[in-house]
Order: C-alpha cells, then sequence, then structure tokens
C-alpha cells in the first residue's frame, strides 16, 4: 500500500498532568489547539517526550483516543507503541489503529535489546499485523541499541514501514541510512540540533521537541529548507541552538516541560523517576528562552 510522505515539523507532544499526577486532559485539548493553529504538520503522541514509559496501557489509549477526536482529521496523529517486548508493541499498536491514529512509532527493543534477526522481525511483525504507516525509531543513547544500516535497508522496502525516526545524532550513520530514502521511505530528525544537517542530506522534517514551545519556528526552518531558502533556515538553525542545547540540559522532557511552565502554559510536573530540574539549571534555561525572544 502507498501512504503519502508527512514533510515539516512533526511535534514529539509533551502530556500534561495534574497536580495528582493523573493525565491533564483539558490541558491537552488546549495544546492540541495550540498546534493546530501554529503550523504543527503532525502530533507524535505518547513517545518519549510524553513520558509513555510511566504511563499505563489505560492512561495511553486515553490520550490516543482524546487527541484523535480532538484533532478530527486536521493533521496527522502518529501513536508512539513501541516496547522491548514484540508482542506488547503488536497489542498497543493494534489498539492504536482501532482508535484512530493516522501512523506509529515504534522503538528498537531496549533491555533485553536483540540479533539482527531479532531486530528485523520485531520491526516486521507490527508492520505486518496493522493497515497504518509505522515510522521506525533509532535512538541508542536511550536503548542502547541500533538498528543496523543493513537492518534500514530491509525495512525500508516493506511497503508499511514509510520512515525513520533518526535520533543517534550520528551524521556518519544517518548519510548511510539517506542512501534507502525514497517517495515511499523518509527520514525524519530526531534531533533538534541537527534538523537543517539531516535535511541537507534527504531527510523531511524532524519529530521535534523544541515544536512545543516553538512550532511556527521549527515549521518554518523545515520549509524553508526544502522550499529552498536554505540561508534562512540555517540562520534559525543557529539562532536556536542555544534554547535548543538547554531543552536537553537534563533528561527530556524535564527541560521542555519546565520552559512551557515558564511560559505560562501550565503543563504541570513529571511522573517519577523523572523530577524537578536543579534551579541552577532552571536560571540557565530562563535565560537562553529571554535571549531567544520566547520570555519577557
Amino acid at each position: 500500500m502507498s501512504h503519502p510522505t508527512i514533510r515539516g515539523s512533526l511535534v514529539a507532544l509533551i502530556t500534561p498532568f495534574n497536580e495528582d499526577g493523573s493525565v491533564n486532559f483539558d490541558k491537552l485539548g488546549e495544546l492540541i489547539d495550540f498546534h493546530l493553529a501554529n503550523s504543527t504538520d503532525a502530533l507524535v503522541i505518547l513517545g518519549t517526550t510524553g513520558e509513555s514509559s510511566t504511563m499505563s496501557h489505560e492512561e495511553d489509549n486515553a490520550v490516543c483516543e482524546y487527541t484523535v477526536k480532538r484533532v478530527a482529521g486536521r493533521i496527522p496523529v502518529i501513536a508512539g507503541s513501541g516496547s522491548n517486548s514484540t508482542q506488547t508493541m503488536l497489542e498497543k499498536s493494534l489498539s492504536y489503529e482501532r482508535l484512530g491514529a493516522d501512523g506509529l512509532l515504534l522503538i528498537t527493543p531496549y533491555y533485553n535489546k536483540t540479533n539482527e534477526e531479532g531486530m528485523y522481525l520485531h520491526f516486521k511483525t507490527v508492520a505486518d499485523a496493522v493497515k497504518i504507516p509505522c515510522i521506525l525509531y533509532n535512538v541508542p543513547g536511550r536503548t542502547g541499541c541500533s538498528i543496523s544500516v543493513a537492518n534500514v535497508a530491509r525495512l525500508s522496502q516493506h511497503p508499511n514501514i514509510v520512515g525513520i525516526k533518526e535520533a543517534s545524532g550520528n551524521m556518519s550513520y544517518a548519510a548511510k541510512v539517506a542512501k534507502y530514502l525514497s517517495d515511499d521511505f523518509a527520514m525524519y530528525s530526531g534531533n533538534d540540533d541537527m534538523i537543517v544537517p539531516l535535511l541537507s542530506i534527504g531527510a523531511s522534517g524532524v519529530i521535534s521537541v523544541l515544536a512545543n514551545i516553538a512550532p511556527k519556528e521549527t515549521h518554518q526552518m523545515v520549509f524553508d529548507y526544502l522550499e529552498g531558502r536554505t540561508d534562512d533556515a540555517r540562520r534559525a538553525q543557529i539562532e536556536l541552538l542555544d534554547v535548543i542545547n538547554d531543552l536537553f540540559i537534563e533528561v527530556n522532557p524535564v527541560p521542555v516541560k519546565e520552559a512551557m511552565n515558564l511560559l505560562g502554559m501550565d503543563v504541570g510536573g513529571y511522573r517519577l523517576p523523572l523530577t524537578h530540574m536543579t534551579e541552577a539549571h532552571r536560571e540557565t534555561l530562563r535565560s537562553s528562552l529571554a535571549a531567544a525572544g520566547f520570555l519577557k
């Protein structure tokens, strides 16, 4: 089957929490509306930034169902269904498909890891079972393992695998993966500090943490590059670099949630083992937000 390639800024959306730690659906609705009004090209929910690793399956399903209904088809909704258990990833993927998600983000198995054939079958099992498009997620800094270039080559031929979120930070690896990009297989930067570099080797956009606070700017950076305004895109990448770096001054999504709270978005806190950032880091983040014009 053929799936259209999503281009642009795909926000790695945070999950807002109430003071008691429950999901704040009213705030989630506000954030969805904010992105719909500010040029975000797709929502990626329940990923690393969405803290799904500390949420129950019931909460994950509720967030997916709510988001799909709120978006109402205006932009794609991609749900992170990854797990280190292939069976769990399959079950979550089928659930999100039933709930109306437009696509899935599938992470490599972590902790137990696997060998080459196991890695291939981990993704193929889900891609064979669902009808919605799947994006591979390569983030070895989180998972302790990477999708080999050889496996990317194999998986890129699957009709239901439409891309890869490349978050290794390794341009050499990304360049090798770029050999397999086509109209049916896209690459998305998983690192906001490498949006333009990956676009330069054929990426179609970014799955972005930065877009939580700067949706228009992230969208514009991508399309400036894709539409030939490369100097503008490079300038934006460099001008936003301090903010991007400070959004990762502690483990994601702690800084971006702190940034959103500093900007008055009131998205709440975290679930353990994540907790509030140090005061020194908060002041560094506050300063970079102010210097970039986000915080008055």
